[in-house]
C-alpha cells in the first residue's frame, strides 16, 4: 500500500512518530511516497527530520499557536488573529498538497495532528483516500480518559481543536502512555507509542545529573533562576533558541544544548531525572529508559494538563507548575519504576501494521 504523511511541526513529537512510522511501514513492504511538515517563522524543522523521514518532503506553511510575550504560554486570541491573515497561504498548501495527491495515488493519508488534514478532507474530493490521524490527543474520545477539571472552555475548544483536524476520519490512532479497556471506541483504537528506533540499545545508568527539554524557550528563566541557589545540581537542558550557540553556559552545572536528537537520548539514558514540558513523546522515552519525571504542562496548553495527569497514573512520575525543581528532588528518592510500559509498546510494529492496512 502507498501512504502520504502530513505532519505538525510544532515539537519534536510528531516528527519522531512520523519517522518511526515510515520505518514500520517500509520493513513491512509499504511505500510513503510524499511527506509534507508544516513550518512557521517560530521554529526551524531540525536537519535529522528530512535525513531519516525517508521519502520525498515538502515543507508548507501550517497554522500554528502564538505564544505570549515571554514566550512560555499559549495564547488563543493572537493564534486565531494571526493565522486568519495567512488563509490565502493556508490554500496555497492544500493546493500542493492536492496536487501530490493527484501525483502519488496513496491508498492512506496519515495526518499526524495538523489542521491541514481535516481542512483538505472537508474541501476536496477525496473519495477514494483513507484518512487516517495519529495523535495523543485523540485519546480523549475515550469515556475513561482523565481529562484536566474545572476548565471547561480549554476543554472544549481543545476537542473542536480535534474535530477541526480529523474532518472525515476513518480511524484515529490514539497513541497511550498505557492500555485502556476497551482498547476499540467506535473507529478509535488504543495504540502504544511510536518512539524512535535505537532507543532499545541505550545502555541505561544513573549519573548524578538531570535533563530538561522545553519546548518553549521562555521557561529557560526560570530554570536559571532556580539553580542559582542551588549551583551544585549539574543539569543539562535542550531548547531551540534561535540564535544561540550549540552549547550555552548561563553558569557552572548548567548547560543549554540545541536539539540533538542522538545527544538527547545518550543523556537520557544516563540521567537520574528528567524535567518535560509535559510533551508526549519525551515522557515515554523516560518511561521506557525507567527514568522518573517531572511534567510542567505549557501554560494555556490544555492537552499537556492532561498528559501530567495520565503521566502520574502511568506511573512516569509527578506533575508539576513551573521550573522550580525542589518538589521534584524530593520525590526522586521515592521513585518506583513502571516495568509494563515496555510490554505494552513490544508489539508496536505489527499493531500499527494491522490498523494501517486494514478498514
Amino acid at each position: 500500500m502507498k501512504f502520504l504523511f502530513l505532519v505538525q511541526g510544532e515539537g519534536r513529537g510528531h516528527m519522531t512518530q512520523a519517522i518511526t512510522l515510515s520505518k514500520i511501514l517500509t520493513l513491512g513492504g509499504h511505500e510513503v511516497v510524499h511527506t509534507f511538515i508544516g513550518k512557521s517563522k517560530r521554529r526551524k524543522i531540525p536537519d535529522y527530520f528530512f535525513a531519516q523521514i525517508g521519502s520525498r518532503t515538502d515543507t508548507i506553511l501550517s497554522p500554528n499557536f502564538i505564544l505570549d510575550k515571554e514566550n512560555k504560554s499559549l495564547n488563543l486570541f493572537k493564534s486565531i488573529v494571526y493565522n486568519a491573515r495567512f488563509l490565502g497561504l493556508y490554500k496555497k498548501s492544500l493546493d500542493l498538497i492536492n496536487q501530490k495527491v493527484k501525483e502519488t495515488h496513496p491508498d492512506v493519508f496519515i495526518n499526524f495532528y495538523d489542521f491541514l488534514g481535516g481542512f483538505y478532507f472537508r474541501l476536496y474530493n477525496t473519495k477514494n483516500l483513507k484518512h487516517v490521524c495519529i495523535g495523543r490527543q485523540f485519546l480523549s474520545m475515550h469515556p475513561d480518559f482523565p481529562f484536566e477539571m474545572g476548565r471547561n472552555i480549554e476543554k472544549r475548544l481543545f476537542l473542536m481543536n480535534n474535530w477541526i483536524t480529523s474532518q472525515k476520519c476513518h480511524k484515529y490512532l490514539a497513541l497511550s502512555f498505557r492500555p485502556y479497556k476497551p482498547l476499540h471506541v467506535k473507529n478509535m483504537i488504543v495504540v502504544p507509542p511510536l518512539l524512535k528506533s535505537g532507543i532499545d540499545k541505550s545502555i541505561v545508568i544513573s549519573e548524578e545529573f538531570l535533563l530538561a527539554y522545553m519546548v518553549n524557550d521562555g521557561y529557560a528563566e526560570d530554570l536559571i533562576s532556580w539553580h542559582k541557589n542551588h549551583p551544585d545540581m549539574k543539569i543539562h537542558c535542550f531548547w531551540d533558541r534561535k540564535n544561540m550557540p550549540e552549547k550555552y553556559m548561563p553558569h557552572e552545572n548548567l548547560t543549554f544544548h540545541q536539539i540533538d536528537n542522538a545527544l538527547f537520548t545518550d543523556l537520557m539514558s544516563q540521567c537520574k531525572g528528567f524535567i518535560s514540558t509535559a510533551g508526549f513523546e519525551s515522557v515515554c522515552e523516560a518511561l521506557y529508559l525507567q527514568k522518573p519525571v517531572l511534567m510542567i504542562p505549557v501554560e494555556g496548553q490544555y492537552e499537556q494538563a492532561c498528559n501530567a495527569i495520565d503521566g502520574e497514573l502511568a506511573g512516569a512520575g509527578i506533575k508539576g507548575k513551573s521550573f522550580d525543581l525542589t518538589q521534584f528532588m524530593a520525590f526522586l528518592p521515592n521513585y518506583s519504576p513502571n516495568n509494563d510500559f515496555r510490554k505494552w509498546i513490544e508489539n508496536v510494529n505489527a499493531i500499527f501494521l494491522q490498523e494501517l492496512t486494514n478498514f
